[in-house]
């Protein structure tokens, strides 16, 4: 059951826009482009992401370096879906709580692998834009 705050703001219905894009910029990350993100990652504040292999990167600018390698791993004909839990927006911070289930093909193995991580996306609005700001992601136990 998905839950959401901020549900009847003009902000809110822009957020849920807004995570219709987000979802296909995950399908193009896993299909080894990380040029879509880039577009939504912030570039000129404070970032942070923690990572599937227990790391963390902070600094707008080592964020996107991570974002970066992590889409070279990944070749084309990768599939991804989100499973929003949890969303929201309010006072110009938006956020989403949940699933992504994807089938990413990674350079060097040759069948598809199965992948489903937990997420926590935190974005923020800078000028008419939603930007992530911090992004955690690991493995999901199931």
């Amino acid at each position: 059951m998905k839950a959401e705050f901020g549900l009847e703001s003009a902000e809110m219905d822009d957020f849920r826009e807004f995570m219709k894009r987000r979802e296909i910029i995950a399908r193009s990350y896993t299909g080894g482009d990380a040029i879509p993100l880039g577009e939504i990652a912030t570039r000129d504040m404070a970032a942070t992401f923690f990572g599937p292999d227990g790391g963390y990167r902070e600094g707008a600018d080592a964020v996107w370096q991570a974002y970066e390698e992590g889409a070279r791993s990944f070749e084309s004909g990768g599939e991804s879906s989100l499973e929003i839990l949890q969303m929201g927006a309010a006072g110009g911070i938006g956020y989403w709580v949940g699933f992504q289930e994807a089938t990413v093909r990674i350079k060097g193995k040759a069948e598809p692998v199965p992948m489903k991580l937990r997420i926590t996306e935190v974005f923020r609005r800078e000028g008419q834009e939603w930007k992530m700001v911090h992004r955690h992601a690991d493995i999901a136990k199931t």
